[in-house]
């Protein structure tokens, strides 16, 4: 059976939602890969054409290969799960058929994911909570600034662990450097010792 992977990898900051459409061709597999930051739920609809013959399998996995969910023959539906760390995530679509390969026409395939503040069902809490449009829209901001503060805090946090590796080269670099100026002092006075006492020896100096 033919295979091939198609992996397209999605910016994280500021964008939490994303919509894309591909044709699946028979007895093959794609998947697409987002990065998601730790304790972020992320809600997803898919939606497969159908082929006769054809059987199409969901697989959504983390970069240890833990399924966070799973569908057989899956033609349409959504899918939800929160994030433990922050990781890389794949979602991918499996053609199976046991007809040949380009004999049977191409499915569309039809995903959209969100997470973070755009994947909240902002209704649903409104009518919980009993809140007011004003005041389901400022839950909305604060939810989006608390996402923008995160975005940053792990920008900085990843800005400090590459200095922090910078500075441990810059001083490895530098170690290094001193020892091999001073293997070199060391191996040129050697030879000057050893070439005089040469010379000495051959009476060609006194």
């Amino acid at each position: 059976m033919s295979r091939f992977c198609v992996l397209l990898l999605f910016p994280v900051l500021f964008e939490s939602a994303f919509s894309i459409s591909f044709f699946l061709p028979v007895n093959s597999r794609k998947c697409l890969r987002e990065e998601i930051h730790k304790d972020v739920l992320v809600t997803g609809e898919y939606e497969v054409s159908e082929q006769s013959n054809t059987k199409t399998n969901l697989k959504i996995t983390d970069s240890s290969n833990h399924i966070l969910y799973s569908k057989e023959d899956a033609s349409k539906g959504k899918f939800a799960f929160t994030t433990e760390d922050y990781d890389m995530f794949e979602v991918c679509f499996e053609s199976k058929s046991p007809m040949g390969t380009g004999r049977v026409p191409d499915q569309l395939v039809n995903l959209d994911m969100k997470h973070g503040v755009e994947a909240k069902n902002y209704e649903e809490i409104a009518k919980v909570e009993k809140l007011k449009p004003l005041e389901v829209e400022l839950r909305r901001l604060e939810d989006l600034s608390e996402s923008i503060v995160n975005d940053f805090a792990y920008m900085k946090k990843r800005e400090e662990e590459m200095r922090d590796t910078n500075e441990s080269t810059n001083t490895r670099v530098l170690y290094f450097s001193i020892f091999s100026m001073c293997c070199l002092i060391g191996l040129a006075t050697w030879q000057v010792f050893y070439l005089r006492r040469f010379f000495k020896a051959k009476k060609l100096i006194e």
